[in-house]
């Protein structure tokens, strides 16, 4: 089939490339004339025969906003724009009704895999009407990992429902990585433990906690032991904020989630103002002693 592809960044980059190696054709637009096939969303939707298929992987937003702006008055009834993009769940419903208007269908695809996409595959939550995700499967099947129908794609429900499934999928990922990174502080912090790289290593084979992220951790001890080379900062995509508000909005206890989150926050603090508090009434209380700058 024809996609146009709309961000041709590191991920939008990757999955041009990989869906070309399954045989379709990919018509990609970006900003950065080095690395886009036509030079406006125009060309692109002029190259494309109908019913078109457009993908748009830019920042979520109002980039996305204006994207989908203009393919609303380029596109024709009968033709579909998935965003893949990591847009919130509720911007995915205002997306829908404005194509719809003009009888052009919408699907929100939730993309995992980052730079490691093009070579093992993406996961893949989508949501939309059954007959638009039909237009647009041949794409989630060549850039889907390879194995078993089902296995790293999902149809997970109505318009918004990839966004959200996805939104949740990082806010675990956050609790995870914090979770690593707890483990990882302690074992550098005791005399005892020598060897912190090679314990991370052991836990990659035959332990509960193996995973792709732990595997992550063990490269990047591999390329920095003792992590010297980085700041302890750590910025946060907006996704972690998103599923903390919805936990909130219905109700769920999301405690790790949450506190994953806000050990973000206390990351970008060079010299915390909370900390400062907290010393203060521990020397009020207690005696205990402060440092002073």
């Amino acid at each position: 089939m024809e996609l146009g592809l709309v961000g041709l960044g590191k991920m939008g980059g990757n999955m041009r490339e990989r869906i070309r190696r399954a045989g379709h054709t990919v018509i990609g637009y970006d900003r950065n004339p080095d690395v886009a096939d036509v030079h406006s969303l125009e060309e692109l939707v002029g190259k494309l025969k109908g019913p078109r298929v457009v993908w748009v992987m830019v920042p979520a937003g109002a980039a996305t906003q204006s994207t989908v702006d203009e393919l609303a008055e380029l596109l024709e009834p009968g033709d579909v724009v998935v965003d893949g993009g990591n847009s919130r769940w509720t911007d995915d419903e205002k997306h829908a009704e404005e194509l719809a208007a003009k009888g052009i269908g919408f699907v929100d695809c939730g993309v995992s895999g980052g730079v490691w996409g093009l070579q093992n595959g993406y996961a893949l939550m989508y949501g939309g009407d059954a007959e638009n995700i039909a237009k647009v499967q041949s794409v989630f099947d060549a850039l889907k990992p390879e194995g078993d129908a089902g296995v790293g794609a999902v149809h997970a429900g109505k318009v918004g429902a990839g966004h959200f499934s996805k939104m949740v999928h990082n806010g675990i990922e956050y609790a995870m990585m914090q979770a690593y990174a707890e483990g990882w502080e302690l074992l550098e912090k005791v005399d005892s433990v020598t060897d912190v790289r090679e314990v991370f290593r052991s836990w990659q084979e035959g332990t509960v906690i193996r995973s792709w992220l732990l595997d992550l951790a063990v490269n990047a001890l591999d390329e920095d032991e003792h992590l010297e080379k980085l700041r302890g900062y750590a910025q946060d995509s907006g996704e972690g904020r998103w599923t903390v508000e919805a936990a909130i909005d219905h109700a769920v206890p999301l405690p790790a989630i949450t506190a994953s989150l806000f050990a973000r926050f206390a990351s970008r603090q060079d010299d915390s103002p909370q900390m400062k508090m907290v010393a203060a009434l521990r020397n009020q209380f207690g005696g205990h002693a402060v440092e002073k700058k």
